[in-house]
């Protein structure tokens, strides 16, 4: 069982920073792919990013140069560093580990970007 809890939503004006971190309980994390995923109202839930085990990255093409996730199996946290932020990235992001095709979601955070 993984726990997750996450943290560093907030509300940002366009073109602002944000990191949102995410830190997990159990001794899976190390071998777990770690991911971001988002949920605008009214929409479906959809990846904005992933990272393996060993730091293989997955970015949704929408956040690609603008946002970058990474890991510290030390400390089992996934960070997702969000720049130049949009409007269009106001939305709930969830943490998510994926274990051997289990998964795991932390609460949710909220993201809202004003213009």
């Amino acid at each position: 069982q993984v726990q997750l809890v996450g943290s560093g939503g907030g509300l940002v004006q366009a073109g602002g920073s944000l990191r949102l971190s995410c830190a997990a309980s159990g001794t899976i994390f190390s071998i777990s792919t770690m991911g971001w995923y988002r949920q605008a109202p009214g929409k479906q839930r959809d990846l904005v990013a992933t990272i393996t085990s060993s730091g293989n990255t997955n970015y949704a093409d929408s956040v690609k140069g603008r946002f970058t996730i990474s890991r510290d199996n030390a400390n089992y946290t996934v960070y997702l560093q969000m720049n130049s932020l949009k409007p269009e990235d106001t939305a709930v992001y969830y943490c998510n580990a994926n274990y051997y095709g289990v998964n795991f979601w932390g609460e949710g955070n909220l993201v809202t970007v004003s213009s």
